[in-house]
């Protein structure tokens, strides 16, 4: 890495060391200031923190987080923050070393990790797969830590961070009743196929079988066997249509449609997921809860046609 860089980011951790003990926000209208790697956790906390806090996301819609390098901006946001939140589990991979640095100085926090073991899902290698938010129950335990280390960074606040955790966590427990009608999804065309690997929790808890074409992270690479095994999986099981990531290029699954109508079977490009990235701020996809009922629309609409 640079100098510049260390060097930039070791003025950092002196200047916010030298107010982590005092607490105070430096916000001037007193609001706690989060910076958090993902909107995933962005969105959500600037709903439950309300009026206390003021959130920012370092990565925007299409942005992917496996590849992502902090930027200088980044370093300036990150120690000029209150609190650090991430994802943890490797899913900012390039951006571990400067958070572990900085929470010498500052509450940091990689709510992925402090999720239990035991219902984290591994791929074949053992690697831990980061994608947590899809599972709507372990998000819930994440961003629980996370309001637990609001409560206490700022415990004048406690009781109003509670309320609005529990009136947010409804909403998500109204989300997966919503997300039900999944399970109308006849068996022989329960398959989810996109680019990556990033639904894994999504169809463990939905009972759908998931097919990456990368696998964990966007890093790994594509080869022409994985794409010839994908269109198998289509030709076998009649899979209707498969699915782009907002965040990754289609070219993979393009690759696959023209693969297997090369092959003589027809496959839909059956719509765009959100995966590693929300939508635009502003609007309904931009949100996590509209994020995560976008992908069940699109994938019980295109899963349940006839692909032709």
């Amino acid at each position: 890495m640079k100098r510049w860089f260390w060097f930039v980011l070791s003025i950092s951790f002196v200047l916010g060391a030298c107010s982590a003990d005092d607490k105070t926000s430096a916000n001037p209208d007193g609001k706690i200031k989060i910076v958090t790697t993902i909107a995933q956790i962005a969105e959500p906390l600037s709903v439950i923190g309300g009026e206390h806090v003021e959130v920012e996301s370092l990565m925007g819609p299409s942005v992917d987080p496996h590849l992502y390098n902090a930027t200088h901006g980044d370093i300036t946001k990150i120690t000029n923050a209150d609190v650090v939140f991430y994802n943890g589990l490797n899913l900012e991979a390039n951006m571990v070393d400067i958070f572990d640095e900085i929470s010498a100085s500052k509450p940091v926090l990689a709510i992925g990790e402090v999720l239990p073991e035991n219902q984290l899902l591994e791929d074949e290698t053992g690697a831990v797969d980061p994608h947590v938010w899809f599972d709507l129950d372990l998000w819930k335990q994440g961003l629980e830590a996370a309001v637990e280390e609001l409560k206490e960074y700022a415990p004048d606040f406690a009781d109003d961070f509670e309320a609005s955790k529990q009136a947010y966590f409804a909403e998500m427990d109204e989300v997966k009743d919503e997300a039900m009608k999944l399970s109308e999804i006849p068996s022989n065309k329960r398959y989810l196929v996109t680019a990556h690997d990033a639904f894994g929790y999504f169809g463990r808890m939905h009972n759908l079988e998931v097919v990456g074409l990368q696998g964990l992270s966007t890093d790994d690479e594509i080869g022409v066997s994985d794409i010839q095994e994908t269109i198998q999986i289509i030709k076998e099981y009649n899979v209707p249509a498969v699915f782009i990531e907002s965040s990754i290029n289609d070219s993979s699954i393009t690759a696959v449609i023209e693969g297997a109508k090369g092959e003589g079977v027809i496959v839909a490009q059956g719509g765009e997921l959100f995966s590693d990235a929300m939508g635009e701020a502003g609007t309904v996809e931009g949100t996590y809860l509209g994020m995560y009922r976008h992908n069940v629309e699109t994938i019980f609409e295109a899963l349940m046609g006839d692909g032709n």
